[in-house]
Parts: structure tokens; C-alpha cells; sequence
């Protein structure tokens, strides 16, 4: 066991867990922040998705160890009452039926727009192509990251 002080949502927090523990179960198990889901386990689904210094990645698949002195937000640090423009687009245009996958979708789209304000629907479609929806809500899902990005503009 190692203990490691990381920055999550903007507070310094530490945990006492192996090197290699995923930081998917550092959020979920150790500091209980759920809104981080499990999906597949192989960074492939992208249900676990969070940012690390503004970039979209995979927590299931990204050791502790690699992340201590970096900058972490969830789906819980996104915004503190749920008005982030991409959490109110999705609301607006009612994009989750079970919602599994949303938090995932909702971190990866969120980041993307940071980087590209403005996008064309080829470009939308491109930067959600790594997340899976079980429930195939991804016409919703691109005009949901449209309505985001005029949001933002």
C-alpha cells in the first residue's frame, strides 16, 4: 500500500491503496464518487471517463500511481448543481434512457468542447465515436454536443 494525495474536483484528497489500483476504484471504492461508472474495464466503452489536466481518459485503466500531482475531475466536479452547458444540453434534448453511459459521454463531450468550440457533426462524431451506448441514443447524443457547443459560443 501507498498512499497517494490527489487533486479531485478541485480538493486535495488522499487515499492509501496499491500502485496499480485503477483509479476508476480509487473514485468509486475509496473516496466514493459514483458517478464515475464501470463498463468494460479495458478502456474500451468509455463509461469510466473522467479528465486528467482537461483531457478526456479511461479511470479503469489508469493506474493511481500515474496520476498523483495531476489535475482530476468527474462527472461530480464538472459543475456543482448540474449547469454545466453539456449537462443542460443533454437535459434539454432528454439524451439518457437507462443513462449508464451518460457521465462517460457527458466527460468526454465536455472535453472535447474545450478544445473545439465550434465543431461540424463529422467532427462531433469523431470525438464521441469511443463511447458506447447500450440503449443506441446517438443521434440524441450528437445533438446534444451541437447544442452544447452553441451554448458555449
Amino acid at each position: 500500500m501507498s498512499k497517494f494525495d490527489l487533486n479531485i474536483n478541485g480538493q486535495s484528497l488522499s487515499v492509501d491503496v496499491s500502485d496499480d489500483t485503477p483509479l476508476l476504484w480509487v473514485l468509486r471504492d475509496h473516496l466514493n464518487l459514483l458517478g464515475t461508472k464501470y463498463g468494460c474495464g479495458i478502456a474500451q466503452c468509455g463509461s469510466c471517463t473522467v479528465h486528467l489536466n482537461g483531457e478526456a481518459v479511461r479511470s479503469c485503466s489508469l493506474p493511481v500511481s500515474q496520476v498523483a500531482d495531476n489535475s482530476i475531475v468527474t462527472i461530480e466536479g464538472l459543475s456543482e448543481f448540474g449547469t454545466h452547458p453539456v449537462q443542460e444540453a443533454w437535459k434539454e434534448i432528454d439524451v439518457p434512457q437507462c443513462g449508464y453511459c451518460q457521465a462517460g459521454q457527458i466527460m468526454t463531450a465536455s472535453a472535447f468542447l474545450d478544445k473545439n468550440p465550434n465543431p461540424n457533426q463529422e467532427e462531433i462524431r469523431e470525438a464521441m465515436q469511443g463511447n458506447i451506448c447500450r440503449c443506441a441514443s446517438y443521434s440524441r447524443i450528437e445533438t446534444a454536443v451541437a447544442k452544447a457547443a452553441e451554448k458555449l459560443s
